[in-house]
């Protein structure tokens, strides 16, 4: 009974925000408190979320402090470098966007940390996307899958987790994956092709070099009927290097009052003392981001009214990620304290048949994509794939091979609505949910199969 009430708790979220019929906070809330009372838990709903709320509170205070540290960095212009040169490839050509945002996205995950990929992303390609009239679901898309590819680096969290639950090296689980993983990076750019193949065919091919010469405040027009207005744009005499500094392109404004030139090496040294300290784990996260926090602020913008600007030109991030994750602690609260999560992985695993007991690897492989969607990593890593590993273990698979095979479904798993980093993506994006979930979905669950085939033919799976 609970398994089925598990799954049908799950299915009724998705198909409320895909409907619109609920903001993903109130579905988050509302939809597990009324399965709670189903389940005859209702008087332990307070246990469940409080319980939910504990252990995902770092969590939310990580986010916090990362999107004001990584929101100063951007504003500062510590990431301008980066963007600028995938800006110039870019030029407005919808092709080179949607490429240039799995690059960018690919580039920025480096760091191991959602929040600011997606951050990063959208400020840089937002712009361009809104003025061409691009579709936003797919620079979210796009970004989501680049960065579940990379979330796998050993500091990313789920290549750790799977090395935890199963003690075994994190190096051994992760270099075997990479010629795997690089495949299924390889399938995020050329997907990102197909779609601003589409995207150009849509609306047209405009070339900076185009725009640049444009009368002013042409309006011009591509191929499909899309248009771009330039208001102010040079004569005919404006050369082609003149682009590299034009601000309707720049995504993030170079003359902006918040940029610090003189400071850039020290932010510089800052970020990568900050990230260097991440990875060597010399401090929980959250305390690493509020000291990260603190001093960006103090040392960039050491007057008081300008420190309370960029905490409230930062505050709706905040505040919408923040409650985003307080509100899927009770939905995983829920799922975990009424053991509706243990029930679910049970009969999944009771329902392989003992002639798969030798294809184990593949097996969870092909589990991992729905189940880091519809679980947190944790619930995951920690409850099923253990079992799984035994189960394998009793038909010779090593839990090398099984914990390998539970990466495969990163590429889903950063859409996931328990994956805090979405919705900082999202919302920045100004992008619905469930439409980013309708269009991100079937596209995710191809580069996860991608990267399983990619698995097994290469002898790691």
């Amino acid at each position: 009974m609970l398994t089925i009430l598990g799954f049908a708790m799950i299915a009724t979220f998705l198909v409320l925000i895909m409907l619109k019929k609920m903001s993903p906070i109130a579905a988050l809330v509302l939809i597990p408190a009324l399965f709670c009372v189903f389940v005859g838990k209702g008087a332990h709903l307070g246990d469940y979320v409080i319980e939910g709320v504990g252990s995902l509170a770092p969590t939310a205070a990580m986010l916090m402090f990362a999107i004001v540290y990584f929101g100063v960095m951007i504003d500062v212009g510590l990431f301008d470098p980066i963007v600028r040169a995938i800006l110039r490839f870019c030029k407005a050509d919808p092709l080179r966007i949607v490429v240039g945002t799995a690059l960018l996205a690919a580039i920025v995950s480096l760091d191991g940390d959602g929040s600011t990929t997606f951050m990063i992303t959208v400020s840089a390609m937002y712009p361009l996307y809104k003025r061409l009239k691009m579709s936003l679901v797919v620079m979210t898309g796009v970004a989501a899958m680049a960065n579940g590819v990379m979330n796998t680096l050993p500091w990313g969290g789920p290549t750790a987790r799977a090395a935890t639950a199963l003690k075994v090296d994190a190096s051994d689980i992760f270099v075997p994956m990479i010629p795997a993983l690089a495949v299924g990076l390889l399938g995020v750019v050329v997907l990102a092709y197909v779609l601003g193949r589409r995207e150009r065919k849509r609306l047209g091919v405009l070339t900076l070099d185009e725009a640049l010469v444009a009368e002013p405040e042409t309006v011009l027009v591509g191929a499909g009927g899309g248009s771009l207005t330039k208001p102010g744009t040079g004569g005919a005499g404006t050369t082609t290097e003149d682009s590299d500094d034009d601000e309707g392109f720049q995504g993030l404004d170079p003359n902006r009052a918040t940029l610090r030139p003189k400071l850039y090496w020290f932010n510089a040294a800052l970020t990568v003392a900050l990230l260097t300290a991440m990875i060597m784990e010399w401090l929980p996260i959250p305390v690493l981001f509020l000291l990260g926090a603190a001093l960006a602020l103090t040392v960039n913008f050491p007057h008081m009214p300008d420190q309370k600007a960029r905490l409230g030109a930062h505050a709706e991030n905040v505040l919408n990620v923040a409650g985003m994750v307080f509100a899927a602690a009770v939905f995983t609260g829920v799922l975990t304290g009424t053991g509706m999560v243990k029930h679910m992985a049970d009969w999944l695993v009771g329902a392989i048949p003992d002639s798969m007991g030798s294809q184990m690897g593949l097996v969870t492989g092909i589990l991992s994509i729905p189940l880091t969607y519809f679980m947190s990593n944790d619930g995951f890593y920690f409850g099923v794939v253990p079992v799984l590993a035994e189960a394998g273990a009793a038909h010779g698979v090593s839990s090398l091979e099984i914990a390998r095979a539970s990466l495969v479904g990163q590429a889903l798993h950063m859409s996931s609505p328990l994956v805090p980093a979405v919705y900082v993506l999202v919302g920045m994006a100004k992008v619905e949910f469930g439409d980013h979930t309708r269009f991100t979905v079937k596209w995710a669950v191809l580069i996860s199969l991608l990267v399983l085939v990619s698995g097994i033919l290469f002898g790691i799976i």
